[in-house]
């Protein structure tokens, strides 16, 4: 399968800024607001609490992670080569977040697969919420993802 996020690349390089910056980067395991075991930039999957990683190891687990999500993610875009690259950036840090199978199943990829980009963009900010609790981090990850994702589509 194809990839946008080739080494080196301004695609790869915002999506690493971009969920790096969002998750922060914390080497011990934690558990996050809701309790789930995290560790890194917010890896969840097989985490148990009292991991540790380097930060080299973080950064790598990040890389490979966010290779995994975009495979999942342009899984269920009709056309991913064709989204706007912020718009891109956008959906993978939300991917991240929210995982592949919650991503693929939302009103956002419906709207995205129908041609509607500004309508998938304006569909992040609906996703503030962790156990059915409002963050206030969640909600500013949102709006810049929002953000993010409407920079450079034509009005």
């Amino acid at each position: 399968m194809a990839s946008r996020l080739k080494k080196g690349s301004a695609i790869a390089a915002a999506a690493i800024a971009c969920v790096s910056t969002f998750e922060g980067l914390r080497t011990v395991a934690y558990r996050d607001p809701v309790g789930i075991p995290t560790v890194c930039f917010g890896e969840t999957r097989g985490v148990k609490m009292g991991d540790s990683y380097t930060v080299a190891q973080c950064k790598e687990m990040l890389g490979d992670g966010l290779k995994e999500f975009e495979t999942g993610m342009r899984a269920c875009m009709k056309q991913p080569d064709q989204v706007p690259a912020g718009a891109y950036v956008a959906f993978l840090s939300f991917s991240w977040n929210v995982g592949t199978g919650a991503f693929c199943k939302s009103t956002l990829v419906r709207k995205l697969n129908s041609g509607d980009v500004t309508g998938a963009c304006n569909e992040l900010t609906k996703w503030d919420r962790a156990a059915g609790i409002r963050l206030p981090g969640l909600t500013k990850r949102r709006v810049a993802e929002r953000a993010l994702c409407l920079n450079g589509i034509p009005t």
